[in-house]
Parts: C-alpha cells; structure tokens; sequence
C-alpha cells in the first residue's frame, strides 16, 4: 500500500510517528495523523486548512488544552467525584506542591521508555483507528481513480471515520461534510 503514497502522503505518515514520537505516546492515533496530515499538506490543502483555523499550532494547543483539562475523562471525574474526590482540588495541591507545570512534566520512567524506543528502532505502533485511516484513504484514492494517494486522500479517511477527538477538533472549525466537500473540491480542481 505505502508504494502508492505520494511523498507528501509518506511524510504525513512520519510526522504522525513524530508527534507520538514527541508526545512519549506509545502509539500512532487518529489524532497524530491529523497532525501529520496538517504538518505536511501542500499548498491548496495547507491554505484551505489555514484559512478554516486547522493550523498545525492550533490543533496542537487544541489537544494539548484538552490532555490537561481533561486527563481522565468526564465519566471518570464524575466517578471519582461520587466518591469524593475532586480532580481539579488534587491538581491544584500538586501544582503547589510541585510547581506549575508538575503533571506536565516526563517522568524518568517516561523519558526511559523514549530512550527505550529509540534503541529499538523508534517503531511505535498504529492503533486500529490510525490504520482504518489508512485504509480509507486508499480507499478515497481507489473510488476515485486516482494513481497516487495524496495527503488529501488521507484527510479524506480522517473524515470518513474520525474518533471523538479529530470530530471536537475539526468542527471546532468546520463541520465534517462540509470540510469533505471543500477536500472533494481541491482534488478535483487538481486532477
């Protein structure tokens, strides 16, 4: 399959290695392909994304906000609260405790398992997520006749089955048919 990525395709998919790589995430997400996607789209994709706010930053910032304000879930807040724990009370005696950025912070286990990770080749898995996406850009790419499958191919995967996350991010910004269509459109002016 990697055989019919353009280059811009193949990077997408190393760059979404490196933000796992970045993030100590020890797996390739939906997420880290977005990013990926964003990070190295060209120009007509780069711009349409620019302009609708979906930045390579603000994206970043966006998940990065989200990780911190919302590192267990709302059901598992909720949970711990039933029993009288408050998330936000323990993060802030942490972070008096420790300094402002204390949960933020690699822990040496973390920075291990990284150093861990590159002596064995820097592999880091797909999820199964992550490897849909794949899939359905070839797919977007095959449906279309298309020879190569470019970045927007795999946005167009990102799009067709986005995890809660990429959903929240891209329709912070646009609604997900419409940001399909806007895709639809670029390929077709370019083909």
């Amino acid at each position: 399959m990697f055989q019919r990525f353009s280059n811009s395709a193949r990077a997408a998919v190393l760059a979404a290695q490196e933000q796992a790589r970045a993030g100590n995430s020890p797996v390739i997400d939906v997420e880290q392909v977005l990013l990926g996607i964003i990070a190295t789209a060209d120009a007509p994709l780069a711009t349409l994304l620019d302009d609708l706010g979906l930045s390579r930053d603000a994206v970043q910032e966006a998940l990065d906000e989200a990780g911190r304000a919302q590192p267990l879930g709302e059901a598992d807040a909720e949970a711990l609260r039933s029993i009288g724990i408050d998330l936000d009370a323990v993060r802030r005696s942490l972070e008096e405790t420790f300094g402002p950025d204390a949960l933020d912070r690699t822990s040496p286990a973390e920075e291990s398992r990284g150093f861990l990770a590159r002596l064995r080749g820097n592999h880091i898995p797909f999820t199964a997520g992550a490897k849909k996406i794949l899939e359905l850009g070839l797919r977007e790419a095959i449906a279309r006749k298309d020879d190569r499958i470019e970045t927007e191919h795999l946005l167009l995967g990102v799009l067709r089955a986005p995890n809660d996350t990429t959903r929240a991010l891209i329709e912070a910004h646009i609604a997900v048919a419409d940001l399909r269509a806007k895709v639809l459109d670029l390929l077709d002016r370019a083909a």
